[in-house]
């Protein structure tokens, strides 16, 4: 069994590797927290009801599958992005190629594409398991830092979750992000 786990582990490391991520720029890093620049994001995402128990990732990856419009295929990317730990939505980044030449519509109601504009974000990163309380405590530790440094948030954290689920908690890369707000945290 420990061989088995051990012969995996390489694989879930480089998991999401495959996958496109936004660019951002890092412009100040203290320890597992960062402030970035991001540019704008186009999403695809949809109501939360009870995390991993209501059907919105399916929702969001049987539109990616083909179930828009054009019938389009479209790759995953990561982050998948969560705005609350038990409610809220749910969201894919929408790849920058298919973004730029027009995301299809959704064919389900549930379902709704938008851009985030390019904005700065306060993040901290961490692994374990991408569940409400390792998340909540998370959320805290950064909110935490972010104040220490006197930095200007605006708006509700958002909670990024890179690998896929059977990766094991300690090799994850999750994060938390809140945007920034100022004259000085302007995305150039």
């Amino acid at each position: 069994m420990i061989a088995l786990l051990l012969s995996l582990l390489p694989g879930c490391s480089k998991s999401n590797s495959k996958y496109e991520t936004p660019d951002y720029q890092v412009v100040e890093k203290d320890g597992a927290f960062e402030i970035r620049d991001y540019p704008a994001l186009t999403i695809v995402s949809t109501p939360m009801q009870k995390r991993g128990e209501d059907g919105s990732f399916m929702k969001l990856f049987r539109f990616i599958s083909g179930r828009n419009e054009h019938s389009q295929k479209i790759s995953m990317t990561t982050p998948v992005l969560m705005t609350g730990t038990e409610s809220g939505t749910m969201s894919f980044i929408v790849p920058k190629d298919v973004a730029e030449h027009g995301v299809p519509a959704p064919s389900s109601p549930d379902l709704t594409v938008s851009t985030k504009p390019a904005a700065r974000y306060a993040v901290y990163r961490f692994s374990g398991p991408s569940k409400p309380e390792p998340s909540e405590a998370a959320s805290k530790n950064l909110l935490a830092w972010a104040s220490s440094k006197n930095l200007p948030i605006s708006g509700s954290p958002i909670y990024a979750y890179y690998n896929p689920p059977w990766t094991p908690g300690f090799m994850r890369r999750n994060e938390v992000l809140i945007k920034l707000s100022g004259e000085d945290t302007h995305h150039p």
